[in-house]
């Protein structure tokens, strides 16, 4: 699997990184550990996104290089941190892309095992790791391709924000072996989270938004769920400063009897959109339901329906997922 990948990466002269359309501290710090590591292998990189990087994320140095525009004149492609159409549906979408994807090589590098309506012949994928940064390190370090310090801060910044800071389930013996070879290659995490929290600094009037978000949560099904509903015009007066969901979903997923907070978005064109935050390994279940993806205690999911109609299916999916898991954990007992 990594020697196939290898020899992929080192026949192509120029590559071209894809990001989904919900770049997260992965999905981000991925690829920008391999924009380090290919261009020191001689490479020419071009990273893509098709929606501009959350500010959130501009603590991460190099979010800047990322782009909107995709060049075809690239050989190959690597997709990161996602195997989920849907979530590359606006790449799909881009005219040319998706006739590139036909005829080139493409290498999906991704911690999770989501359903997909794509097929491609090469990729890495493995639940094992905690985060697509984990993978990325161990390809690199399988294939004797060189880690500078920048490469290994993207990957140690990939492998945190999935982790939680080491704190999930998900996280094994390796992972913690892998982020202290990233920190002898000169990855400080004292000095990443010191540049994140300084930027995570919030202005008077989103902390105001953020005691209106609280008063709007919802709880359903006896208080296992936590719901927040997001409208357009909060999107566009306070998402440029601050993503409404993330002001809220911890605290969300922290009180008590919850086992799942949702923050539902809604657009103009009839876009829903839900990210998902749970207690429980339950995440990536409920948003399959939708078509969406991602980890055991952190997902999404995007639909084009209205909220009323959507709300009972929600419902639903958390109340069938949550009676299955709790029947399981039974069985193990």
């Amino acid at each position: 699997m990594y020697e196939s990948a290898k020899n992929l990466i080192e026949s192509a002269k120029n590559i071209i990184i894809i990001q989904a359309e919900n770049p997260d501290g992965d999905s981000l710090g991925g690829a920008l550990a391999l924009e380090e590591i290919l261009s020191d292998l001689g490479k020419k990189v071009l990273l893509y996104c098709p929606i501009e990087i959350p500010k959130y994320l501009r603590y991460i140095k190099g979010w800047d290089r990322v782009i909107g525009d995709f060049d075809t004149s690239f050989d190959m492609a690597i997709i990161v941190d996602t195997t989920a159409d849907v979530l590359i549906s606006k790449v799909l979408e881009t005219p040319g892309v998706r006739h590139f994807l036909e005829t080139h090589p493409v290498l999906v590098i991704d911690h999770h095992v989501t359903k997909s309506n794509l097929s491609f012949e090469h990729s890495l994928l493995t639940e094992e790791a905690v985060a697509t940064g984990e993978i990325i390190y161990d390809l690199a370090d399988k294939s004797g391709w060189t880690i500078n310090q920048q490469a290994a801060e993207d990957m140690m910044i990939a492998i945190m924000s999935d982790s939680l800071g080491l704190t999930v389930q998900g996280v094994t013996p390796r992972t913690f072996l892998t982020a202290s070879k990233l920190a002898e290659l000169g990855a400080s995490n004292a000095v990443i989270e010191s540049r994140r929290r300084e930027h995570m600094k919030k202005s008077a009037e989103i902390l105001k938004y953020k005691g209106i978000l609280i008063e709007r949560i919802e709880y359903f099904l006896n208080g296992k769920l936590a719901l927040i509903h997001i409208p357009f015009e909060d999107i566009q007066q306070y998402s440029d400063q601050y993503n409404p969901s993330v002001l809220v979903l911890d605290e969300m997923r922290l009180v008590e009897g919850v086992e799942i907070g949702v923050a539902i978005k809604t657009y103009p064109d009839g876009k829903l959109t839900g990210k998902l935050r749970s207690n429980l390994p339950i995440s990536s279940m409920v948003a399959g339901y939708f078509g969406g993806g991602g980890h055991e205690y952190a997902a999404g999911f995007r639909v084009y329906e209205t909220l009323d109609k959507m709300m009972p299916e929600l419902l639903s999916a958390v109340d069938k997922v949550l009676k299955e898991y709790q029947s399981n954990d039974a069985k193990t007992i």
